[in-house]
């Protein structure tokens, strides 16, 4: 059986990396590995294959940048052409990017089977460009893996039930795991910037709706020193964040308030967010990770799409001129939620997912 694994972002490097491993466990199992190229440079993208052993792409396509619309449309010609090629068994694709959607979209117009692992998630945003590609994918796709009870009652809702729809648990909990240990022992983050388990912040940002607007990431930047002035803050400073606060003269608003430093890998990522006293973040991969590391979190959104974080108070949101930053993030650092719900599942997603595209063949 012949898989066509189609990735391109941060997030999807790390799904794969548990699932082709299951994937090659499985007797029979052939992968072809698909790099649409949307995240090109090293801490965004090579650093993660090689932390986590992830094979070298059968096929990168080299495609980053431009709109939505052209970006998705040069993935789809090209996914296309290899599709034909292989003429896989499945399609394989992850989460709500545009590699994501080109992925469904290009297999299900080739009458080709095609599976999505991270299906189900609403934000109920369609303002979001993440939203339409969720919906559209789902609706393309003959399988869909659920994460949550709340993504497969999403599906249910939206007409999907029966065989097509498989309630995995999260991907992402197996990596933290899986590389959790390894992290502790490879990555060497804190020591190289002098930080203290429980002594500071970790914060991420690089949704447009925060971003690409002027008087929101002012507003999101004055939160943060508030928060600043009681808790250093740590700052991975995605390339997309720093060309915006560069073209609106913000940046050294943001360097007085918190320690900017370049992306950084898995492994180092997973180490900051277990040694974080909280997460301040717009990722959506963001929210699990702190959850899996029981690190509070407060989420810069209108929404969220893991909303089983919110009633426990896990994650709390702070909405861009509704909410006061600096107030969440001291309920939640000063919370004590009940870290051991069962939210996710026990950490083997990918082998149940593994399992389903065998036995569906």
């Amino acid at each position: 059986m012949k898989i066509v694994s189609v990735i391109g972002a941060r997030p999807q490097f790390v799904k794969a990396a548990v699932v082709s491993r299951a994937l090659r466990e499985k007797q029979g199992a052939d992968e072809y590995l698909l790099h649409t190229g949307q995240h090109f440079d090293d801490n965004m993208s090579r650093i993660f294959f090689e932390e986590m052993g992830i094979p070298e792409p059968d096929a990168n396509l080299a495609i980053s940048g431009g709109s939505h619309g052209a970006m998705t449309g040069a993935m789809l010609t090209q996914i296309e052409k290899v599709l034909e090629r292989e003429r896989p068994d499945w399609t394989l694709v992850y989460g709500d990017t545009n590699s994501t959607l080109a992925g469904a979209l290009a297999a299900t117009k080739l009458n080709l089977p095609c599976a999505h692992v991270e299906a189900g998630l609403r934000s109920n945003n369609r303002n979001m460009p993440e939203e339409i590609n969720r919906i559209l994918t789902d609706h393309a796709c003959d399988l869909l893996f659920a994460p949550t009870e709340e993504a497969a009652r999403r599906l249910a809702m939206e007409g999907f039930s029966g065989k097509n729809v498989v309630r995995t648990g999260d991907v992402m909990f197996d990596a933290v795991r899986l590389f959790g240990d390894l992290a502790q022992q490879k990555s060497r983050v804190l020591e190289e910037y002098g930080l203290e388990p429980g002594g500071f912040a970790l914060c991420t940002m690089h949704r447009p709706e925060n971003v690409d607007h002027e008087d929101c990431l002012t507003e999101v930047l004055q939160g943060l020193g508030e928060v600043a002035q009681s808790l250093p803050i740590l700052c991975p400073l995605h390339p997309r964040t720093r060309a915006r606060l560069k073209e609106f003269g913000l940046l050294e608003s943001l360097a007085s308030n918190a320690r900017i430093i370049e992306p950084v890998g898995y492994l180092d990522m997973l180490r900051l967010q277990a040694a974080a006293a909280l997460v301040l973040t717009d990722s959506g991969g963001m929210q699990k990770e702190a959850f899996f590391h029981r690190t509070p979190c407060v989420t810069i959104r209108t929404e969220t799409e893991w909303m089983e974080l919110l009633p426990g108070g896990h994650n709390r949101l702070a909405r861009p001129g509704v909410d006061s930053i600096p107030e969440k993030a001291m309920e939640a650092i000063h919370s004590s939620p009940d870290w051991d719900l069962p939210l996710y599942g026990d950490g083997h997603s990918s082998d149940i997912i593994a399992a389903a595209l065998v036995e569906a063949d």
